[in-house]
């Protein structure tokens, strides 16, 4: 099993090239060397192995240098232990054209460290290594208009503005929530265009198992595996359908996106929302990035996983552990079991319930948290059984558990 993917936030100063031209007090050859390429030093402090995490390197010092001299695509990463080049992705953040990140993966013993030189080559693009894995993400015009995105395990979708209107004007086909979809795939290979394409001549193809996984998760109303509102007065107060969408990265590693919402309503206040999702190769958890602000103080933000109404009386599992930081729910789902999932800061945390109602789609794991500036981060997903991952609702717990103390103790990351 994978570990977890997740962005490390420890960075060491730089050694600019003026630094380095005033040690050597001329440019010699090995200093010309050096002023093409950067060493980074990956520590892990934690006394367990990290199998492949996502290592960012910011886009300043000389990795800018190297970014301006060389271009982003004849960059190369190479691995100081193997000899080899590893899979790299420059990462554009913003959308304005230019990378702001540099992004590799690492596999880190307990407590080890390793070392990688990032380098410009002329031919540095034919060099590139190739790889068979990759995450993806893009606009579903075909089924009304979805947003989907996935990687080598996992893949999810959520819902636009067309499926909300045709729901406002009782056409068939459309569908309004905010909330989001699980879609459960057993293979490594990515499936959303092929399954979005069967759809086209069959509505129900995505619905059926035909060896790579399917779609049995129901949103409805709900909050899927991941939605937010507003908590307030035993009632969920939440956002429609997104209206606007801002792909900003797919590739080897990391897919971005962004996704926009209309003002609504929580109990009195108007809320703005954005998300900023982002999904990595490796992971089963999607990183949620919520941005709101409201003319009236909230008093949480409140993230939702469904509660499925259990089939012949067999009843799903809740597990919390707000002091580490991860809550998930354990169901059947068809002739298998799934386990979604949510991971955050338990700083964060305000509280939690395991809220059951009859009101139709509106049983739900609530997780209130308390926004810092209006920001919160979290991490959410699924294990399904039939994926190879996790035959059990333990082996869920302890992916949930390690994912979220990598989260508290992130890779230290030297530059120089």
């Amino acid at each position: 099993m994978r570990a977890p993917s997740s962005l490390t936030l420890t960075f060491l100063p730089l050694l600019g090239a003026a630094a380095l031209a005033s040690c050597t007090g001329a440019k010699s050859t090995a200093a010309a060397k050096t002023a093409d390429s950067l060493t980074v030093t990956v520590r892990n402090r934690l006394a367990q192995a990290r199998p492949a995490e996502t290592v960012s390197i910011p886009a300043a010092g000389r990795l800018q240098a190297l970014l301006a001299q060389y271009g982003a695509e004849n960059l190369l990463v190479r691995d100081e232990q193997t000899g080899q080049f590893v899979v790299s992705q420059p990462l554009d953040t913003d959308g304005n054209g230019t990378p702001d990140e540099l992004l590799f993966q690492v596999a880190s013993e307990a407590g080890g460290t390793r070392s990688f030189t990032v380098m410009g080559q002329p031919d540095g693009a034919a060099r590139q290594p190739k790889s068979e894995l990759t995450t993806f993400s893009r606009f579903v015009p075909e089924r009304t208009d979805d947003y989907a995105w996935e990687n080598d395990l996992v893949s999810f979708r959520t819902y636009g503005p067309e499926a909300e209107r045709m729901v406002v004007a009782k056409e068939k086909g459309g569908t309004l929530t905010s909330g989001m979809d699980c879609w459960l795939k057993r293979v490594s290979y990515p499936v959303i265009d092929k399954w979005y394409g069967g759809y086209r001549t069959n509505s129900n193809y995505y619905h059926v198992d035909r060896g790579e996984g399917h779609d049995p998760y129901h949103v409805g109303v709900s909050r899927g595996f991941a939605g937010t509102g507003v908590w307030e007065n035993d009632s969920l107060y939440v956002s429609r359908n997104f209206i606007s969408y801002k792909r900003l990265a797919t590739g080897p590693i990391r897919t971005l996106f962004e996704l926009s919402y209309a003002p609504w309503s929580a109990n009195g206040r108007t809320v703005r929302e954005k998300k900023i999702i982002s999904l990595d190769l490796g992971s089963n958890l999607t990183r949620f990035e919520e941005q709101l602000s409201a003319d009236k103080p909230l008093p949480n933000l409140t993230i939702g996983t469904t509660l499925h109404a259990e089939p012949k009386g067999v009843r799903g599992e809740v597990k919390a552990e707000p002091k580490q930081g991860w809550f998930r729910y354990w169901e059947p789902m068809d002739d298998a079991q799934l386990g979604t999932g949510i991971v955050l800061a338990p700083a964060a945390i305000q509280g939690w319930q395991d809220h059951r109602t009859r009101a139709k789609e509106q049983s739900h794991l609530l997780v209130m948290t308390t926004p810092a500036n209006g920001r919160l981060v979290y991490y959410a997903g699924f294990g399904w059984t039939k994926s190879g991952q996790f035959a059990t609702p333990a082996a869920w717990d302890d992916y949930l558990r390690d994912f979220a103390q990598r989260l508290a103790y992130p890779l230290e990351v030297e530059v120089k």
